[in-house]
């Protein structure tokens, strides 16, 4: 069930943690109905990257952006996280089966569940200057809100939808409540039927 907040603030933490778990349990599901190990090398596109290497970005953004909006070091087995999922399909490359892959959604779980309820709005963060740093040269300084806003959500939220797509043109059986199962929690319940009324 999604989390709720007792704040009525919206913080960085109770946006972005809540919505990370409840999407990456949702991919866990789909992968569950996938079935073939062989979907994992499927793409959208020729110069698109595979659905196994798409998973592991939804795991890398939600773990990135915990560091950065800590103000922390990213640790070695992010850094990892991010090697392997350009490795995909390379001899000797971890990540080609669905238990790897599922290996790394429930390494990302566990990573959230540890956190505390404020762990991303501590000393200012929403407030604080970060650099965010691409290849090409790309620079950019922006604040914990809007790199929250405007890089982390859009990036999770982009590898979450092209797995999506990668499972969906393959075949298999997923919908739009699959994509938002979490919206059955607070599904309105039917109303009673209406009474009839006595005839005089």
């Amino acid at each position: 069930m999604p989390s709720s907040s007792s704040s009525s603030s919206t913080t960085l933490t109770n946006l972005l943690v809540p919505t990370y778990k409840q999407s990456i349990k949702t991919l866990s599901a789909w992968l569950d109905k996938a079935g073939s190990e062989e979907l994992l090398s499927k793409r959208l596109a020729p110069d698109m990257l595979p659905l196994a290497t798409q998973i592991r970005f939804v795991c890398l953004q939600a773990q990135e952006a915990v560091y950065r909006l800590q103000n922390k070091e990213i640790p070695q087995s992010v850094l990892d996280l991010a090697e392997e999922s350009r490795q995909f399909g390379k001899e000797g490359a971890i990540g080609d089966t669905f238990v790897d892959a599922k290996a790394r959604i429930n390494e990302t779980l566990r990573f959230l569940d540890t956190l505390e309820a404020n762990a991303l709005d501590l000393d200012g963060s929403a407030e604080r200057m970060l650099a965010l740093e691409l290849p090409g040269s790309l620079n950019f300084d922006l604040t914990g809100e809007q790199y929250a806003r405007d890089w982390a959500l859009p990036q999770f939220y982009f590898h979450m939808v092209t797995a999506y797509s990668i499972l969906r043109n393959a075949g298999v059986e997923l919908g739009k409540a699959d994509y938002v199962p979490h919206m059955f929690a607070y599904l309105r319940p039917p109303a009673p039927p209406a009474k009839a009324q006595d005839e005089s």
